[in-house]
């Protein structure tokens, strides 16, 4: 039984659901540096009914290491996809900013590269379809790869077309053999979640048509380090990519990097563009490739910084909060994401300081947070009865939060920005 922050729980090794790999999963270097510890903590969507609430929780590790060889950071300890993403609470169509970036995403595509007007495109981790949808507009023919049942239900009652499976190359071959190659693959942060990277690329170049272009998201390991974004880290993201490791495993496969671009989306992310029988590099892949060394991305001491400014981040949070607290404010949380379940388990906030969190997801509201057990709200609550200060979770939207809660602020309300120096605005 732990006492954290005055809450008292039971924990779980959870042992039997997960893996501990001992191989750089991009280019099987053995030499990895182990440089940060942020658990154990319980899986960052395994949210809680109330009834499960004296329950034992499974705790995993959560371990951030090096790869000396190929610099790709990666967890280790690998929670098996099936308890992962079972059940999946984070719904695309319900955040306004994601909507507007995938219709961003299509435009990119169809600017730069010529579709034909009766192609397919294929998205691995499809979600709700909300970026099939994008494209369905151009005429095109779509179709969603998710593995999550409750998802992939909710894709097909708004009419996108979706195999509720894993994507690996025994599902390629079998959607090839009945939809034909794809013009368009995309997997926006998905790639990063992917153990397997090998099956996936595999998987991805018996569907590809031989002009077509692979397109993925990932959240981009520089803006991790100079933001101090240690909350991004939880055990559905398994690689912290950069430009050099990813272009490595792309030429594993025949495969190079056509076009990359840096994009705001998750606290700052990389777009990639991937064709085959392609080996010139681009001038943009040159450069972050410079840039990337001139940050000493392959360097040890990088990320032992890195370890250090987190753990002064969580004393400095703590303190600010608990001094609030003292003085006899109000604290909720806005927005279960997460990136939020990481923070708060690392740095032990609990119900004591935070009465509880608003959403505007309708699966997570009634629930309550993993490890922390902080009830999750609709906004309604978070408008009818304001508190003093908002701890602002999810930080990666903040412009857009600070402006549709402007009242709120106008008000008196404060938020509480964590990252990457904690702070009130």
């Amino acid at each position: 039984m732990n006492n954290i922050t005055g809450i008292k729980y039971k924990i779980n090794i959870a042992e039997n659901n997960f893996k501990h790999n001992t191989k750089c999963r991009v280019c099987g270097n053995e030499k990895l540096h182990k440089f940060l510890s942020l658990g154990p903590i319980p899986l960052a969507n395994s949210f809680l009914r109330k009834n499960q609430l004296d329950k034992t929780e499974d705790f995993y590790p959560l371990d951030v290491y090096f790869c000396s060889n190929c610099s790709l950071v990666q967890l280790l300890d690998v929670v098996s996809p099936k308890v992962l993403f079972k059940e999946y609470p984070y719904i695309t169509g319900a955040s306004k900013p994601m909507r507007i970036h995938f219709n961003g995403l299509t435009e990119d595509v169809f600017e730069n590269y010529k579709i034909s007007k009766d192609g397919l495109v294929i998205d691995i981790g499809s979600n709700d379809g909300t970026l099939l949808k994008c494209f369905s507009k151009f005429g095109l023919r779509i179709l969603g790869i998710e593995p999550a049942s409750n998802i992939a239900r909710l894709a097909e009652t708004n009419k996108i077309p979706t195999v509720n499976k894993f994507f690996n190359e025994n599902c390629a071959v079998n959607v090839y053999k009945e939809y034909g190659p794809a013009d368009i693959i995309t997997a926006t942060n998905v790639f990063a979640h992917t153990d397997n990277l090998e099956n996936i690329l595999r998987g991805v170049n018996h569907l590809l048509s031989n002009s077509g272009v692979f397109v993925i998201e990932v959240p981009y390991i520089l803006n991790l380090l100079n933001n101090i974004e240690f909350d991004t880290i939880y055990h559905e993201h398994l690689s912290y990519f950069g430009v050099r490791p990813l272009t490595h495993l792309f030429r594993k496969f025949g495969m190079n990097i056509v076009n990359v671009k840096k994009i705001p989306v998750h606290g700052g992310s990389i777009r990639i563009f991937v064709q085959k029988f392609v080996t010139q590099q681009p001038q943009n892949v040159t450069k972050l490739l410079s840039l990337e060394r001139g940050a000493k991305l392959d360097s040890l001491d990088t990320y032992m910084k890195f370890a250090e400014h987190v753990v002064l981040i969580k004393n400095k949070l703590v303190k600010l909060l608990m001094t609030l607290k003292n003085d006899g404010n109000r604290i909720t949380g806005y927005g279960a994401t997460a990136k939020g379940n990481t923070l708060l388990n690392y740095c032990k906030i609990g119900t004591d300081i935070l009465d509880y969190i608003s959403d505007t997801t309708p699966y997570k509201q009634g629930l309550y947070t993993p490890g922390m057990h902080i009830p999750i709200f609709s906004e309604e609550k978070f408008h009818e009865d304001p508190p003093d200060y908002t701890l602002l979770l999810a930080w990666n939207y903040a412009d857009a939060i600070l402006q549709k809660e402007k009242e709120y602020r106008k008000n008196g309300g404060r938020f509480i920005l964590p990252i990457p120096e904690p702070k009130v605005i």
